[in-house]
């Protein structure tokens, strides 16, 4: 038999941090986060990570793990995630892996056998001259039939690197863990009004400030845009080529629009369980892990 993996997932401001919090103190827990910024230190408040106070004593894993402008991919997040999973099986514990980011959940549950080639810098500079529109119609002729998202273009240029490296077929598949997945979320209008509330609090708490020392540290403006949301419309901000006013407005905005892709991208999978956000998803939760578990 495979590991047993539990998996909590969600949009932002949903709740999820809390709740992998709670089912790990039920368990016996530790957290594996899968989130692409939260990789990095001293870049707390744009990606949302979780405080020390909030882990209550949980131990959690693959924050801060690369330095603000370091290269990391999903193949580096996949090894990571990996390592600490077995880590915590060792240990006699139970991995939660909890994060928003679809794709690099699905790495570990999935197993995607991930290639090893490098992307070609000489490749990379031609694409970048391209806008995400004309990179996705390049795709399109080659893969008409992709189901890439065409506003990602990180997924559009990787996925045509691929292709010119002559990766034709989608990722073999080697799941390593059992796993058991909960979705978290809230209806619409709740979740907007938990978006906006959340940014106004983390701009009263300093975002601004942080990545104005992002910058002064010499972290390229080109870097954070890359990041999105948060960091991009900061540093926009900061490098005067939007007023507060409209950054905070345009930021909200792009939160959301964020939140309703996330919601697609979960929603195909099936073998998601939803919890309701609004009454006690901890107790939601349990009895299907008892049963997962063999409680």
């Amino acid at each position: 038999m495979k590991p047993k993996l539990i998996v909590i997932e969600g949009t932002n401001a949903s709740g999820k941090s809390g709740l992998g919090v709670r089912l790990a103190e039920m368990y016996r827990g530790e957290i594996v986060s899968a989130d692409s910024r939260q990789v990095y230190a001293r870049m707390d408040l744009g990606s949302g990570k979780i405080t020390p106070e909030e882990m209550r004593g949980i131990p959690h894993h693959l924050l801060d793990v690369r330095r603000p402008g370091e290269f990391f991919s999903m193949a580096d997040f996949q090894a990571l995630a990996y390592e600490a999973i077995d880590g915590i099986l060792a240990r006699g514990n139970q991995p939660f892996l909890v994060g928003g980011t679809g794709l690099y959940v699905d790495s570990v549950t999935e197993g995607y056998v991930l290639s090893d080639k490098k992307p070609d810098p000489e490749l990379r500079a031609r694409l970048e001259t391209f806008s995400t529109p004309e990179l996705y119609d390049m795709l399109r002729e080659k893969e008409p039939e992709t189901d890439i998202d065409p506003r990602n273009r990180h997924r559009v240029m990787r996925r045509l690197e691929k292709l010119a490296a002559g990766d034709e077929g989608p990722s073999p598949r080697q799941p390593r863990y059992e796993t058991l997945k909960f979705g978290v979320t809230w209806p619409r209008e709740i979740l907007k009004q938990r978006i906006d509330e959340r940014l106004e609090r983390r701009m009263k708490e300093g975002m601004v400030e942080e990545v104005r020392a992002l910058l002064a540290e010499g972290v390229s403006e080109e870097f954070l845009v890359k990041l999105g949301l948060e960091y991009k419309y900061l540093t926009w901000y900061l490098t005067g080529k939007m007023d507060y006013d409209q950054m905070t407005e345009e930021l909200g905005n792009a939160i959301k629009r964020f939140a309703k892709r996330q919601m697609t991208w979960f929603r195909k999978d099936p073998a998601i369980i939803w919890l309701d956000m609004a009454g006690d998803p901890a107790a939601q939760a349990r009895p299907y892990i008892d049963a997962f578990l063999g409680n």
